[in-house]
């Protein structure tokens, strides 16, 4: 082992410190008091290392190490740093301090690569503050606008934009952020599991063969407020008796859909949000997510359907609003091959398994090569205070990755 599982843990618990929700599970939203503490302990961990460290125009923090061959193509390397609202430890950060670990192993065995190798934090690929996650990848991809910078709003009406230039970031360079696909020889994320798979199977890593689609859209259904003492039942318009009953039909459209097609109501708002007042206005977030695309917009047009339906039969009115489309991603078969024989090398068991989770991996799969690997999650629980990995089991993605990457940064004749 090359690696040290002490500094693995103290990343881990550190970066956990940056907490809005101390008690309550780990909160990290984007351009916040907690991400500066977050960004500014990653920073000096990749100076101490030896990295080259600045941040891109999405805020996305970046330590880069030069490789022997002038101009050759970067590997990526890491993940995201920010969290859900009262999130775990370990999505996201694990992969960021398999990057600083990995620097560090590299710089202390005194290791010269061919090619330049970048480690990685990226922001708001939750979607926690914005509701537009991938927001780093997708940056670095060239998918955001400066348009979108100021479409998408928090809780508080502040849009992206805003929040930017009160962290010191300007949204006019959000395009600064973008690679080209001749500049990146491959992208590697670590990442926890998210489920129960390896821990029942008993496997110590996961290697990912396939990202699902992921889309997720907004709605927006408006009645009209009114008293709720003095106005007749078949008066009202309300606007979220007619949004429950879209909700309502969700799971049973996603089962219809079949391959194993899932969808979420994560949010629903009222407006006003007052005991005594009909509501007017109903926004509800549906998460869809599917191994086939054809089976997403099969449940999109029948949430479309639905509420046609409701808004003849009730006289709302809708919007729908897409914040996230992805199509399904089949990773990069050599990386894999690489993988797989280093898991031999390692003497570690592995599971070839399908990722029903997004990740900045499948974002960057639209440019280059992508390599993702899954360490096990306690009770397959995520997204809550009880998330947990063994350190142990950290490390051990981390040594997989640690000896995948330097096959692809030393040896100059390997091209994927």
């Amino acid at each position: 082992m090359k690696t040290n599982v002490e500094r693995i843990q103290k990343d881990i618990e550190i970066l956990s410190q940056f907490n809005a929700t101390p008690g309550r599970g780990l909160t990290r939203f984007s351009f916040t008091e907690e991400d500066r503490g977050a960004r500014e302990y990653i920073k000096s961990e990749m100076k101490a290392c030896g990295l080259q460290v600045y941040e891109d125009a999405a805020g996305t923090v970046i330590g880069r190490l030069e490789g022997e061959v002038k101009g050759a193509p970067t590997i990526i390397v890491g993940s995201h740093f920010d969290s859900v609202k009262n999130g775990g430890n370990f999505d996201g950060p694990a992969g960021v301090v398999m990057g600083l670990e990995i620097a560090r192993s590299i710089y202390e065995n005194k290791i010269t690569t061919k090619y330049p190798i970048e480690f990685i934090a990226m922001i708001e690929e939750e979607g926690g503050r914005f509701g537009s996650g991938l927001f780093g990848s997708r940056a670095m991809v060239g998918k955001v606008s400066r348009e979108q910078l100021d479409q998408f709003k928090d809780n508080e009406g502040i849009s992206i934009a805003e929040a930017m230039e009160a962290f010191g970031l300007d949204p006019n360079k959000i395009q600064e952020a973008a690679r080209r696909p001749e500049e990146i020889k491959a992208f590697f994320e670590l990442h926890i599991e998210q489920g129960p798979i390896l821990e029942h199977n008993k496997k110590d890593v996961g290697i990912v063969e396939y990202i699902v689609a992921i889309n997720h859209i907004e709605v927006v259904v408006k009645g009209r407020p009114d008293h709720a003492g003095t106005t007749p039942m078949s008066m009202r318009i309300d606007a979220l008796d007619s949004a429950t009953k879209v909700i309502s039909k969700i799971s049973a459209i996603a089962k219809e859909a079949g391959e194993g097609t899932v969808a979420t109501v994560g949010v629903l708002d009222v407006s006003p949000g007052a005991t005594n007042i009909v509501p007017g206005e109903a926004r509800f977030t549906v998460d869809i997510r599917s191994k086939k695309q054809e089976c997403i917009e099969k449940v999109v047009k029948s949430i479309e359907k639905a509420l046609k339906e409701t808004a003849k039969d009730n006289k709302i009115t809708y919007t729908i609003t897409e914040k996230l489309s992805v199509s399904p991603i089949k990773l990069d078969e050599k990386i894999i091959e690489t993988f797989d024989k280093n898991v031999k090398k390692l003497g570690f068991s592995k599971e070839s398994m399908l990722s029903g989770a997004g990740h900045d991996a499948m974002i960057m799969a639209g440019i280059t090569r992508v390599g993702l690997v899954f360490v096990p999650s306690k009770d397959g629980r995520s997204h809550c205070p009880e998330e947990w990995t063994e350190y142990k089991d950290l490390q051990k993605g981390i040594e997989l990755m640690y000896h995948t990457i330097l096959d692809e940064a030393v040896d100059v004749e390997n091209e994927g």
